[in-house]
């Protein structure tokens, strides 16, 4: 009797119901479609519930827990990971030898694309689109009615790109590179022949990062879905810099690599990512983790970072995203968990909110933010416009040159996240979709390329921009706070949100992000649609996020010497606020 009440014949007999927010929206329309070949083996993600939830102290930061802590109480539930083998055994899936540990709650299952698509209720096709063939799946996946509940996501099925990376090339109008790069998807030439750029360090000292600053001890984390390095031009750029050439390492993640080709490729993301963070953390090692440009790939790689103990990166920065619409329910619920655990374990996660002005984008008449930007349990970072010299800045005005389709600072309000209690006095317009609510982004630096970095990108020197150069810029920022207050500053909203966290910003009041239909965001004293609270006052940014001893649980550090503000900070402009919610009026996804 006890052989025959095993869970495989309940699993088998069980109904099937739709895994809720697992429905893909149709590719695009191509000639040439053709069924997966049924022998192919593919590997799947699939995603668990925890053991426990996290508390809303732990998601806040303001209880920290250890990689073991965690682990112990919040990894993968024991009840869930059993039935899921017992699925993958009845339906012919076998789990993968690199299926990581009960805190990343995923369990990696390999299969033939017929097994797949009888476990899991989808018809797996191949479509060829820009001369990529791509394994598609549209609709919803089904399940065994006893493992809904149990699996939140199942990540790998379709693996079309889910992201794009967000820097932009400056360039004279005609110039060969700048043009192949826009050809390419990944950036716009800048027709103005009056163009500035600046090192990394020279913006670091304009917004007033601590003079010879050091963040050693630190590890910065890198994403990157595509592109590569080539460690000749790291140590030609350093020296430039006349700083040394930083310790760059790399993590595959899904079997994602290091892969430079060109300067007109994905290259200019990752090597503007490492040069940016690297130069004005001085000290910081880097971790760059490479994982295909797919939803699987994106969150597996915030997962592995985020719950990496081997190289323990202490702040993690993101420049690829997408708008928040073009993702799954599952997707975007599986990422804001993963970051949800960064901010539990004390890790920052900078996120750049996009190039494309309010719209993201799209061109359905709405406005949009992008993801991952949008997770209340990131910092997203917008884009300025920046002159200064030395010390001083002259002009910093919100990055918009969509006029001269150069691109703007994304920004606007989730469809999706709900408005988080730390933005509630922030003036946040009120978002299409009652769903919604979180205002993005939450900080901002120099993102014009008319104004933007200068970047060593396989063998040439070209000034770059875009919001991709703004999440590694507020990385190495926290990186450098992390080691001046001798604990890790983990998730900072709730301090520079409060009242106190106004003097640590260059507040931007000019400019929007939008030029004609939809109306978008327009910039004014206090947080904005368009820069957030604004650009960093460095020195004083780190005095905010140092954290006090009773922000962390005991087994986090509480090396911090100044109190956390617990107020939430004021509302300072309601005629902004009301302009905005005006302009975002009848907006839909």
């Amino acid at each position: 009797m006890a052989t025959k009440k095993t869970s495989t014949p309940h699993i088998s007999a069980s109904p099937r119901t739709v895994l809720p927010g697992s429905e893909k929206s149709a590719f695009v329309q191509t000639a040439g479609e053709k069924p997966a070949p049924s022998g192919t083996k593919i590997t799947v993600s699939v995603v668990v519930r925890r053991k426990a939830p996290l508390k809303v102290a732990n998601r806040l930061g303001k209880q920290r827990l250890t990689h073991a802590q965690y682990r112990k109480t919040h990894g993968a539930d024991p009840a869930a990971v059993k039935l899921v083998r017992t699925f993958a055994k009845e339906f012919g899936l076998t789990v993968a030898p690199d299926t990581p540990g009960p805190e990343r709650r995923t369990i990696k299952l390999t299969g033939t694309v017929a097994a797949m698509q009888k476990a899991f209720g989808v018809t797996l096709v191949h479509k060829t689109h820009d001369g990529t063939t791509y394994r598609v799946r549209e609709g919803s996946i089904t399940l065994p009615t006893d493992l809904v509940g149990p699996v939140e996501a199942v990540l790998g099925l379709d693996n079309r790109p889910q992201a794009q990376p967000h820097f932009r090339i400056a360039g004279e109008a005609g110039d060969l590179t700048a043009n192949i790069a826009q050809a390419g998807g990944f950036a716009h030439p800048h027709a103005s022949g009056t163009s500035i750029s600046y090192t990394p360090p020279q913006i670091a000292a304009l917004y007033q990062f601590p003079p010879n600053a050091s963040a050693a001890g630190q590890t910065i984390g890198i994403i990157e879905l595509g592109g590569g390095y080539k460690t000749t031009d790291l140590t030609a750029y350093f020296k430039t810099l006349g700083q040394k050439t930083p310790s760059v390492k790399t993590v595959s993640v899904d079997g994602g690599k290091n892969s430079p080709t060109n300067a007109n490729s994905a290259d200019g993301e990752v090597m503007l990512d490492i040069e940016v963070a690297a130069s004005v953390a001085p000290g910081a090692s880097i971790v760059v983790y490479f994982a295909p440009n797919t939803d699987q790939g994106f969150i597996d790689a915030i997962a592995t970072a985020v719950h990496d103990t081997t190289n323990k990166p202490s702040v993690i920065s993101i420049s690829w995203g997408g708008p928040e619409s073009s993702w799954t329910t599952q997707s975007l619920n599986a990422l804001d968990a993963a970051c949800q655990s960064a901010a539990a374990l004390g890790i920052t996660i900078t996120v750049a909110s996009g190039d494309n002005g309010s719209t993201d984008g799209l061109t359905d008449g709405s406005n949009h933010v992008d993801f991952p930007a949008s997770s209340p349990h990131v910092l997203a970072c917008g884009g300025t416009k920046l002159i200064g010299t030395g010390s001083s800045i002259n002009s910093e005005v919100v990055w918009n040159e969509i006029a001269n389709n150069e691109g703007a600072t994304g920004g606007g309000v989730s469809n999706f996240f709900p408005l988080p209690t730390w933005q509630a006095n922030a003036g946040v317009p009120a978002p299409t979709n009652s769903a919604g609510g979180r205002g993005v982004p939450d900080v901002s630096g120099d993102a014009d390329p008319s104004t933007g970095y200068i970047i060593r990108v396989d063998g040439k020197t070209l000034p770059i921009g875009g919001t991709s150069a703004v999440a590694p810029l507020w990385a190495g920022l926290i990186a450098v706070a992390n080691a001046q207050n001798g604990t890790t500053a983990g998730f900072i909203q709730p301090a520079i949100y409060a009242a106190k966290g106004a003097a640590a910003f260059n507040d931007i009041t000019s400019g929007t992000n939008y030029s004609g239909s939809p109306t978008g965001f327009t910039a004014g004293p206090g947080w904005d649609a368009c820069t957030g609270l604004g650009s960093p006052i460095g020195t004083k940014l780190i005095a905010v996020v140092n954290p006090s001893s009773t922000s962390t649980s005991k087994g986090g550090k509480s090396k911090g010497s100044k109190k956390k503000p617990v107020r939430t900070r004021p509302a300072r402009k309601p005629h902004a606020a009301t302009n905005r919610r005006k302009a975002a009026a009848g907006k839909r996804r």
